[in-house]
């Protein structure tokens, strides 16, 4: 198929354009993802017998594809990047349908494996693209409008669930085929439906790591390390210690979408408006004080609503990541943004491949512990987000780095 230069894109309907296209894969991915995050905890415990160790394995081996994303420079040598986004799209889907097939430690652990390879590596395409497709100019705000998209894809994935999984008796699996089956077949049907886009700034085909992004990275590890004890021990809390059902769990996981539905345009605005410096310093503090406010659940034997609400109000923190993706497009050279995000995304996974398995041991002897150790690390992120410039650009990456001067 011949490749359409992205300055020609303006000449198609607009459902053809590549905005379309990241929308609707914005829509796709969420449907499986947000599924299987959606009936995991229960599957795991109701019908395979996890304990917190199993459960901190099972989520190692889902970010090792992620530590592997650097892998992702290679098969760009050979493959378009759009192309490579749909085909993990389909594995994703394929993946999802079949998790409730195999209901054992080790049969879990597989599809687990091939899931997140779909997952993955369609997250570090997806990333590049939207960086290479979007102006500068307009990136925070539309990374909003597709943040939103995703969460509405989400939300109407939850409610579904919500809905029917009582009403209408539905089992793990049927809902895993159902929601797995949708996502590759849209991935499928978007892969003959778009042309290819080309890029106007040719890609480095090979590892980069430079010097002057390495703010970029040590905001892209702490980032990783901070989100696994979240994404991982959380939810998982709220099945163990609380015993929430699986419509319940969604009614939470819906409630929160819907406020991030209603911010995330809002959220891409304000990064655009305040900066990222700004941004980052509020998303961290959060978090800070959350962390804490969790790990005081267990001093204090909070309950359940506690639990809830903080559970939200860390998603609504948590969007305010995109602002790493905007500062690393204003410091970035052109030809960069491929191999870079990449290598980030693997940077992004290395403490996610160990910490699910360390920290699933020591949840075992002390939850509060776990969440004690996230807070730390988002206090960590709030000092490293202070050395991001106001006004970030090549040669001004930290506020430690001389402004660029532009002559007359």
């Amino acid at each position: 198929m011949r490749a359409l230069p992205l300055s020609d894109a303006r000449t198609l309907p607009r459902w053809q354009r590549p905005e379309a296209l990241l929308m609707l894969m914005a829509f796709l991915m969420p449907v499986a993802f947000a599924t299987w995050s959606a009936l995991l905890n229960n599957f795991v415990v109701e019908v395979a017998g996890f304990d917190g160790s199993d459960i901190g394995w099972l989520h190692t081996v889902r970010e090792v594809p992620g530590f592997l994303a650097v892998g992702v420079i290679a098969i760009i040598i050979f493959v378009r990047e759009q192309v490579l986004a749909l085909v993990s799209l389909m594995l994703l889907g394929v993946a999802t349908a079949l998790t409730a097939a195999f209901p054992s430690l080790g049969g879990l652990l597989t599809i687990t494996l091939l899931s997140s390879i779909g997952f993955h590596y369609y997250e570090t395409v997806n990333q590049s693209l939207q960086l290479q497709w979007l102006p500068k100019d307009r990136a925070p705000r539309m990374l909003g409008t597709l943040l939103a998209i995703g969460s509405g894809a989400t939300f109407l994935a939850f409610a579904l669930i919500v809905l029917t999984w009582r009403a209408f008796d539905l089992s793990f699996d049927l809902v895993y085929w159902i929601s797995g089956g949708f996502t590759a077949f849209g991935a499928l049907a978007a892969f003959f439906l778009f042309p290819q886009f080309e890029s106007p700034h040719p890609q480095v085909k090979r590892m980069v790591l430079r010097r002057r992004y390495w703010l970029y990275y040590a905001l892209q590890f702490m980032s990783g390390a901070r989100r696994q004890i979240f994404v991982v021990f959380a939810g998982f809390m709220l099945v163990e210690r609380y015993g929430l059902d699986v419509h319940q769990i969604t009614a939470l996981f819906m409630g929160t979408l819907a406020l991030n539905m209603a911010t995330a345009s809002l959220v891409g605005r304000a990064v655009g408006h305040f900066g990222e410096r700004m941004a980052l310093i509020l998303e961290y503090g959060g978090l800070a004080t959350i962390f804490t406010l969790y790990a005081a659940l267990y001093a204090f034997d909070g309950g359940v609503w506690m639990a809830g609400g903080l559970y939200v109000v860390n998603h609504l923190f948590f969007s305010l990541a995109l602002a790493i993706k905007t500062y690393f497009q204003k410091i970035a050279d052109s030809g960069d943004i491929a191999p870079t995000a990449a290598v980030a995304f693997t940077i992004n996974h290395i403490a996610a491949v160990f910490l699910p398995a360390l920290l699933g041991y020591v949840w075992l002897q002390s939850p509060m512990a776990v969440f004690a150790a996230a807070a730390g690390m988002a206090l960590t992120s709030l000092a490293l987000s202070t050395l991001v410039p106001r006004h970030p650009g090549p040669g001004h990456e930290t506020v430690l780095a001389a402004p660029l001067v532009v002559a007359e």
